[in-house]
């Protein structure tokens, strides 16, 4: 059995496995429209560990932007196809409102209350613990703040499809609407536990940072280090999700399942039907295909 990622779109669900993924979207006119593309298989080098979990989260921005705006196109959501610049300006300023809000805005005000309490600018573990801290504030805040908005609810009941329909899949039994609303809509692959895994893991990595560094210097040798806190935090996620009969590891994990309560939803059949259809499009080409050798996803869930 093949390790399946996805993720909610905007009346829909995306999935994918180590060859093709796949959207399934809800049209205006009640019926799912599928879209699909194959995947390259990578070079031996980059499935390294830690290399592989950049890569993989570099090739999940691709084809998540790709499924978001099939998606607007074909639930009526979007009129007009927007212009690869435009495209590329939304990307832009969404990356760069995530860099201020959960990495200079949360390192600014940390040391703005290391000048009130000494021992926090004293100690460069305490330091990045508060650091840590207000990252996961602002992250929690901002996933509420979101949740107010009818169509991310929506979303989020998608998110919850995606979810069961993979449980579904994992346990082995017939996707059907019936069989699969009976799963848990907390997956230990979800992209909302990796989230909660990278602030985890900045703390401890940010440590390593000298205190005496200038601010500049403290926010950009934080920037550099992303990409190796993104590779280790996703190599215990790929790693955690196989040892969830494991105590210790099913406690480290149980926050990013708890999270996952505010950015999923219980699905409708409809909802339901939707995820299942983009699934099964996964699982037929992976059926069929068999002159391409078969590689497991590095995918997360949702």
């Amino acid at each position: 059995m093949k390790d399946i990622g996805g993720q909610a779109v905007i009346e829909g669900v995306m999935m994918r496995s180590g060859k093709i993924w796949t959207v399934a979207v809800r049209s205006p006119e009640k019926e799912i429209i599928i879209k699909k593309e194959g995947l390259l298989e990578l070079p031996g080098p980059l499935k390294m560990p830690l290399l592989r979990g950049v890569v993989a989260l570099v090739q999940s921005l691709n084809i998540g932007i790709k499924a978001l705006l099939f998606s607007a196109e074909a639930s009526g959501h979007e009129e007009e196809k927007p212009s690869s610049f435009s495209l590329v300006m939304t990307v832009v300023v969404a990356f760069g409102l995530g860099i201020g809000l959960f990495l200079l805005l949360p390192l600014y005000a940390t040391k703005l209350l290391g000048i009130i309490f000494h021992s926090i600018s004293e100690s460069s573990l305490m330091f990045n613990l508060v650091d840590g801290i207000i990252r996961v504030i602002f992250f929690l805040a901002y996933i509420l703040s979101i949740n107010m908005s009818k169509d991310i609810r929506r979303v989020f009941q998608y998110h919850g499809a995606e979810h069961k329909t993979v449980h579904a899949y994992e346990a082995g039994v017939e996707l059907t609407p019936e069989n699969v609303e009976k799963y848990s809509t907390m997956h230990p692959r979800c992209g909302t536990s990796f989230l909660l895994i990278v602030m985890a893991m900045s703390i401890l990595i940010f440590s390593f940072i000298p205190k005496e560094w200038p601010f500049i210097e403290k926010f950009l040798s934080r920037m550099i280090l992303i990409p190796l806190i993104a590779g280790l935090s996703y190599e215990f996620i790929k790693y955690s999700s196989k040892k969830m009969n494991n105590p210790v590891i099913r406690t480290i994990a149980m926050p990013g399942l708890y999270l996952q309560k505010l950015t999923t939803g219980s699905p409708s059949r409809d909802q339901l039907e939707v995820a299942i259809e983009a699934l099964k499009e996964v699982l037929k080409t992976e059926s069929t295909d068999s002159k391409t050798k078969e590689r497991d996803s590095d995918a997360l869930v949702g």
